[in-house]
């Protein structure tokens, strides 16, 4: 489910957990890195469950309307189609979510006034409006405002995201990137799935490739720091090297761990994928500053023959 971009995502930020807390137990390290992946498992399912929590409100709210002494006809026959949402029961019964539930523990019993915020935002959104007065009543819609409401709603409150930092401290960085799996498995479901389909694991089809990726790519840049850091050091020119950036430095560590120890990724891969985390990760003149040393390193590396890749079409890559 995550992909190769979301990996790197992860390896940096264990790597910078790991050097700033200056342990040189790799073993350590790598245990960390495993827990910030079931840690994010974890915001996943939470954020899954956040969306059955708010439909369990709206039902709670029909019910307490329908009790008063005086109910309106609107509140004598409210209109139901989120809470018969199909895809949400789909959820409520899936057994391997309710088994992740059980097991992460995850409750909102102490949440119901951001719960009932969080419905309030929604039922008054026009997505939602629309989706509850249409004509059309199709489990397509059912599914779309479901998706709409985590992309607009879940991904922009500013509460929520407080709540999921606050509650732990992997889930500051994680927020994001749940949301965005969230997303994929909503856009996965199928009207005929029935209760024994299995949520997605975090590796695409359990892919064991892509964890080994992600390990490998933890250790290599441990074991080799030293010799990666002398290495940038030989192409920086004008900077003093502990003026550097710390996150510039730990960026091109990672993308000369892959030029020389993953022979299967192509080199503009690599390139195209750095330059885009130190957008993200990094100062505004980063992109420039890891886009030039690297192009110089690249260079030498193949004057060299010290990047070797295997596979169609990778040679010259």
């Amino acid at each position: 489910m995550l992909s190769r971009r979301h990996l790197r995502v992860k390896a940096l930020q264990s790597l910078y957990a790991f050097m700033q807390s200056h342990n040189d137990r790799l073993d350590y390290g790598e245990r960390e890195l495993l827990r910030s992946l079931d840690k994010l498992y974890e915001i996943y399912i939470y954020q899954l469950s956040l969306l059955t929590e708010i439909v369990d409100y709206a039902k709670k709210r029909i019910e307490e309307n329908r009790q008063k002494f005086y109910p309106t006809k609107e509140e004598l026959n409210p209109n139901t189609r989120f809470i018969d949402n199909r895809l949400i029961k789909q959820l409520m019964h899936n057994k391997s979510y309710n088994a992740y539930v059980e097991k992460y523990k995850v409750s909102w019993v102490n949440e119901e006034e951001m719960i009932r915020k969080l419905f309030i935002e929604i039922r008054n959104k026009n997505f939602f409006k629309e989706y509850m007065d249409g004509d059309e009543n199709s489990y397509d819609n059912d599914k779309e405002v479901l998706i709409k409401i985590v992309k607009k709603i879940f991904s922009e409150s500013d509460s929520l995201h407080f709540y999921f930092e606050e509650k732990n401290i992997y889930w500051a960085d994680d927020f994001y990137t749940a949301t965005f799996l969230v997303i994929k498995t909503l856009k996965g479901f199928n009207e005929k799935d029935d209760e024994f389909v299995l949520l997605p694991t975090l590796f695409k089809n359990n892919n064991n490739e892509d964890r080994e990726f992600l390990i490998n790519l933890f250790r290599k840049v441990i074991l080799r720091s030293n010799e990666y850091f002398a290495m940038i050091e030989g192409k920086v020119k004008n900077w003093e090297s502990d003026r550097l950036a710390v996150m510039d430095i730990l960026l091109l560590k990672m993308a000369l761990a892959e030029l020389l120890e993953f022979p299967s990724i192509p080199v503009k891969v690599t390139l195209n994928e750095y330059i885009e985390l130190s957008k993200m990760y990094s100062t505004p003149k980063s992109k420039v500053f890891i886009n030039g040393i690297l192009d110089k390193m690249i260079s030498e590396l193949r004057r060299n023959n010290e990047i070797k890749k295997t596979g169609r079409g990778l040679l010259e890559n």
